[in-house]
C-alpha cells in the first residue's frame, strides 16, 4: 500500500516520471493495452482510473452491449464492437491496435478479471510470446483497471449476503464441462459456502439453474434464503427474494446474479444478511 504522507516541503511532481511505476504511470502511452472494468455500467459506478483511461485512449474495443451502456463516456471515441461469443475477436483486435502503436481500451462489464476479458487477453499474449511491461522499446504496456464486479453490485443491493465465505460459480457450460460445474456446486453446497451463481439461465440454457437448485437441496433446507439481482444498478434493475425450494419458479436471465445463503443467512424485510459470527463472541 502506498503511503499518503509526503516529506516536509517536497512537492509532488506532475511529471509522469515521478508517478508510481508499480502498475502504471497514469499517463497516456502508445503501444498500450488497458483492460478496463466498467462496473455495473453507469458513470457513477465507474472508477476514476477507468474514466481517465477511456478519456485518453485512441480506440475502445468491447462487446456491443457494454459499449452502448457506456456510450456517454466514449461518445467521441473510435470504437470496435463485436457480438456475443466473439471474445477472441475482440481481444485480437485490441492487441493489434496496441501493437500498431495505438493506445487501446478493451472493456469488460463488471471487473475484467472476474469471468471477463483480462484472463483471455493475457493468455493470448503469453501464448504468442509478446513481451509485456518489460520497459523495453518494443514491449507492450499492459494495465488491468479494476471495476465493481456484478457480485459486489448485487450484494450491495441485497444488503450483506457475502459477509462470510462464499463461492462464485458460473452455470455456463460453453467453456466448462457440465460435470465439472456439478462437482463444484456440490462441493460448495456441502462446505456451507454462500453460493453466487453467474450466467444462471439463457434462451438456450434453460435447465441448468433448476439442476443446480436440486444439487444444493441435497445439503440445505428448502427455506434457505435466496436473492436474485437482475441488471444491478442499471435501468432494468430488479431485485427478488425467495426460498431455495422455489428458485426454479423465479424470473431469471443472463443479466441475473443469484445469491444462495448458507446455514446462517437470514432475511430481514427486503434485506439478505449473512452473519460473520460476531454474535457468538460479542453481545450485539
Amino acid at each position: 500500500m502506498r503511503s499518503s504522507s509526503h516529506s516536509g516541503d517536497r512537492a509532488e511532481s506532475p511529471d509522469c516520471a515521478q508517478a508510481d511505476k508499480q502498475n502504471s504511470d497514469h499517463c497516456h502511452s502508445n503501444n498500450a493495452l488497458y483492460i478496463v472494468g466498467t462496473g455495473p455500467g453507469s458513470q457513477a459506478h465507474m472508477s476514476g482510473r477507468a474514466l481517465e483511461v477511456l478519456g485518453f485512449v485512441d480506440i475502445v474495443v468491447g462487446y456491443k452491449t457494454y459499449l452502448e451502456i457506456i456510450a456517454p463516456v466514449i461518445r467521441d471515441k473510435r470504437t470496435h464492437a463485436t457480438g456475443m461469443t466473439r471474445e477472441v475477436d475482440r481481444v485480437e483486435a485490441a492487441i493489434e491496435a496496441a501493437l500498431n502503436g495505438q493506445s487501446c481500451a478493451l472493456v469488460s462489464g463488471g471487473d475484467p478479471g472476474v469471468y471477463a476479458m483480462a484472463g483471455l487477453a493475457l493468455e493470448i499474449l503469453a501464448n504468442r510470446g509478446i513481451a509485456c511491461n518489460t520497459g523495453a522499446e518494443n514491449s507492450l504496456k499492459i494495465e488491468v483497471v479494476p471495476g465493481i464486479p456484478a457480485l459486489c453490485a448485487g450484494a450491495a443491493l441485497l444488503g450483506a449476503p457475502l459477509t462470510h465465505d462464499f463461492a462464485a460459480i458460473s452455470l455456463s457450460d460453453l467453456l466448462t464441462p457440465w460435470d465439472l460445474i456439478e462437482k463444484r456446486m456440490d462441493a460448495a453446497a456441502l462446505a456451507d459456502f454462500v453460493i453466487v451463481i453467474y450466467n444462471p439461465k439463457s434462451k438456450k440454457r434453460d435447465w441448468q439453474l433448476e439442476k443446480a437448485r436440486d444439487i444444493i437441496l441435497r445439503h440445505r433446507p428448502g427455506n434457505t434464503p435466496v436473492g436474485i439481482v437482475t441488471g444491478a444498478m442499471r435501468e432494468n434493475q430488479r431485485i427478488q427474494l425467495c426460498f431455495l425450494e422455489g428458485l426454479h419458479l423465479m424470473e431469471v436471465d443472463m443479466q441475473s446474479i443469484v445469491f444462495i445463503g448458507n446455514s446462517s443467512t437470514f432475511s430481514c424485510g427486503n434485506l439478505m444478511i449473512t452473519p460473520r459470527g460476531y454474535s457468538k463472541k460479542y453481545a450485539i
